[in-house]
């Protein structure tokens, strides 16, 4: 009678504790120093045009609203749609748009634009002398057009585009005309699951094919699923004129790309086709792709892929067959196609692992070889008859590669020109500068026996971009400009005039937003500036910012962007509460691990997600702390992650403590993503931090079982790596107070909103101090205002409660 009087005591204090456990609460603000930096005026995207004449701003508002946020939204095959308007549900949407001929100060605001503005999909036309976009209703997408010497709008199509796979036109390479997604006359209604009644259950089967694939969300799930997948991605293309007179172009399919060939006379159709799968996404579905005339002729079907379910293991593994299809950029109308020649399998040991084929008009046979890669394709950049350079790259070793090859004579050896770690940025020799040509595509800026390239010109001095002329035939580059970088971060955004020197920049400092400028790099007069973006931040002018740079204890160097709140004393050196800010890269040689990747000079910027804003509130804070995770060798990263992150942590600490800034007993650590499963790694297995902040991120490495991040084995391989890199299998051993933020929409590979539910449970049940705030339809980063807002006010709650006023 004990016992069972005891069992009901401690089943209601079970209940009643779990009733307690949830706070009821409405969206909050920060207080006013966050939120001066939050309500600010964003400045517009700029898009230039090719001869460097025209500008065009794209404005919009910073954040969405929670109502937006909240509209109808079906996740399909990895696709979340809005099945009312028929457009992705997460785009972000312009509202104004303004011209500019570069060279005067005022802005020209777009005539004719439609008064309720959702505008999005931008696209200049081939001869660019017109822009179309679209605008979103609430029923339906239009398409409209802007003319942009008048800078006048015209709506060209009624509300009835299909944009639920993105951009629903393409434009003609005559710039007369686009083909259009419509949606179909005989689409059906939609399968409401929340009224269907079901027919028998859900079954899936495995037969012995192994099928090793990453934790995919927003996949489909069901038969009604199918059903709508299918009915919402169906169109029918048109060709529709300037005029507005449309042409059945193609009766409705699942169409999911259309390219024109560069002489506009062929066009690359791929289509979607069933079975449809319930573990991979819709891009991993059967697909077909067929060459047509413009008129709409079939001329050759190019490639039938299957449904690809299982992939050989490995980062490096691919699909056997044609795949990465493309037009070449240089010639009217030749496909381009890759074929792995190890059978896509990374394990095979082959001389090479692809080869590039290619087939000219009218397309038959079946193709001639090009060009081998020692490494996976990664890309081409096309050039002449006798110029053009294809790269490939091998996650394994972290190597790349460039070949310079000739593309009308495959007897002519490759020339290897770079070989090279991409991780190491100091060796970036930069990539090659492309013009537009007759066709209107970009080709490699031939000059001679020379070509360009432009570079981000990392080095220890920091970031200091250039550009090269580069000699095919000596195998040399000649460096013609490079930005000083003593005050500001100049990046080159375009070269316009290789002959005159005259290039478009775009420069910023720490309290200099960023503004575009005309440079010639052949005379030393003071570059032009071209726009006046005023700062919006003025509040941080007074913030001191500086890149410092610091040692792990095993020598490898590190560094970070480091701030001090407006008004420090440098001479009293008052010691301060300090948070700091990381996301962990693996790395597989020392010295590309240490290489500095940030500027002093970068304008300070406090977007939703950054710790900035709390410079204002009177902390230190250290913002892109380097923390490399090293596996040299036959060593993997993972191994030994978490020593690591301890150890990166403490040099960090130890930099900005020996400096004189921080109180080492009130410093927090936070990060989103894979710094949220640093954050609650580092808190779980060290005590260097008061507190830390962990948003959207990965908790329990188990459920992503077939790997993550850049781990490539399986739980299975390396059970006790998954174990000890999970800080929900050591989550009593936290110590330290912990805020878990994630968007209850969060649809990132292996990042659940279970995750952190889940973790949140594990750590209330061993008595952890820990918050767990799950935002209503936001996804792996934060949309709405409300959202944003509202995560401020619980990291700075946090902070104060936990670290700056930590009690002794």
């Amino acid at each position: 009678m004990i016992k069972k009087s005891i069992l009901l005591t401690l089943l209601a204090l079970f209940n009643l504790a779990h009733l307690f456990a949830q706070v009821d609460i409405t969206y909050q603000k920060p207080v006013k120093e966050i939120l001066d930096l939050v309500d600010i005026e964003k400045a517009p995207n700029t898009l230039l045009n090719e001869k460097g004449n025209k500008m065009v701003f794209l404005y919009s508002d910073n954040f969405k609203t929670i109502e937006e946020l909240s509209e109808k939204e079906l996740r399909l095959a990895g696709l979340r749609i809005n099945p009312i308007a028929n457009i992705g549900s997460r785009v972000r949407y312009y509202n104004d748009i303004t011209l500019m001929d570069v060279g005067e100060q005022e802005e020209i605001r777009a005539t004719g634009l439609p008064v309720q503005k959702r505008l999005a999909n931008f696209s200049w036309s081939p001869d660019q002398t017109k822009m179309a976009f679209t605008n979103t209703l609430s029923n339906g997408v239009e398409l409209w057009i802007l003319d942009i010497e008048t800078a006048k709008a015209s709506k060209l199509t009624e509300a009835q585009l299909n944009a639920n796979f993105g951009t629903p036109y393409t434009w003609a390479t005559d710039s007369k005309s686009l083909l259009v997604k419509f949606i179909p006359n005989d689409k059906k209604d939609l399968i409401d699951k929340s009224k269907a009644i079901p027919v028998g259950p859900r079954v899936s089967i495995s037969e012995g094919t192994k099928a090793q694939n990453r934790t995919y969300q927003d996949l489909l799930k069901d038969k009604a699923d199918e059903h709508n997948f299918e009915q919402l991605t169906r169109s029918e293309i048109y060709r529709v004129s300037l005029e507005g007179k449309k042409n059945l172009w193609k009766r409705a399919a699942m169409f999911s790309s259309l390219q024109f060939s560069p002489d506009g006379n062929y066009i690359l159709v791929t289509t979607i086709h069933k079975p449809f799968s319930y573990i991979v996404p819709y891009y991993r579905f059967p697909s077909k792709t067929i060459i047509y005339t413009k008129q709409g002729k079939e001329v050759k079907k190019i490639l039938e892929t299957p449904l690809i379910e299982d992939l050989p293991k490995g980062f490096m593994a691919t699909r056997k067959g044609k795949r990465s299809l493309q037009w070449r950029n240089d010639k009217p109308s030749t496909i381009v196609w890759v074929k792995a020649l190890d059978k896509g399998n990374p394990k095979n040991n082959v001389a090479y692992r692809d080869e590039v084929f290619m087939l000219k008009a009218p397309f038959d046979g079946e193709g001639t070889s090009l060009v081998k890669t020692i490494n996976r394709f990664r890309g081409i950049t096309w050039g002449n008859d006798e110029i053009a350079f294809v790269a490939d790259r091998w996650w394994n070793t972290r190597n790349t590669k460039t070949y310079l090859f000739n593309p009308s004579d495959n007897t002519v050896e490759p020339e290897i020109i770079t070989d090279r770690n991409y991780q190491d940025n100091y060796s970036d020799p930069g990539s090659p500068v492309t013009k537009r040509n007759a066709f209107g595509k970009n080709v490699l800026l031939v000059d001679k026996n020379s070509i360009y390239l432009s570079g981000n010109g990392y080095s220890d001095e920091g970031i200091r971009p250039f550009i090269d002329k580069f000699n095919l035939k000596k195998k040399e580059a000649k460096r013609l400009w490079q930005a000083n970088g003593i005050s500001t971060l100049e990046t080159i955004t375009k070269l316009l005039d290789h002959q005159e020197g005259v290039i478009i920049t775009r420069i910023e400092s720490k309290n200099g937003f960023p503004n575009f400028y005309i440079r010639n790099i052949k005379s030393k007069k003071t570059p032009e500036q071209i726009t006046f973006f005023e700062n919006p931040f003025k509040s941080l002018q007074g913030v001191h910012k500086e890149l410092i740079k610091y040692k792990r204890d095993d020598g490898i160097e590190l560094s970070g962007v480091l701030y001090l709140p407006p008004g420090y004393d440098m001479q009293t050196k008052e010691k301060l509460p300090m948070i700091m800010w990381a996301y962990p890269r693996e790395y597989k040689d020392k010295s590309s691990a240490g290489q500095v990747t940030s500027s002093p000079h970068q304008f300070t910027y406090p977007s939703y997600g950054s710790p900035i804003y709390w410079v204002m509130r009177g902390y230190v804070v250290l913002d892109r702390a380097a923390f490399p995770i090293l596996g040299e060798k036959d060593e993997e990263p993972n191994d030994t992650f978490v020593p690591q992150l301890v150890a990166n942590a403490k040099a960090a600490i130890d930099a900005v403590a020996e400096l004189g800034f921080a109180d080492r007993e009130r410093v927090a650590v936070g990060g989103h993503s894979y710094g949220a499963f640093m954050t609650a790694n580092l808190l779980s297995h060290s005590d260097l931090f008061a507190a830390g902040i962990a948003r959207s991120g990965a908790y329990n490495r188990t459920l992503t079982p077939f790997g993550f991040q850049s781990e490539e084995r399986t739980y299975w391989e390396a059970p006790e790596i998954y174990f000890q890199m999970s800080p929900f299998m050591h989550a009593h051993k936290m110590k330290h107070a912990l805020l878990l933020i994630h968007g209850e929409a969060d649809n990132n590979s292996g990042t659940y909103p279970l995750q952190s539910e889940r973790y949140f449970n594990a750590l209330k049940g061993h008595g952890a101090n820990v918050r767990l705030v799950m935002l209503p339809n936001e996804s792996h980063g934060y949309a709405a205002k409300e959202s944003v807002l509202h995560v401020l006010w619980e990291q700075d709650q946090w902070l104060e409660k936990w670290v700056k006023n930590k009690s002794k």
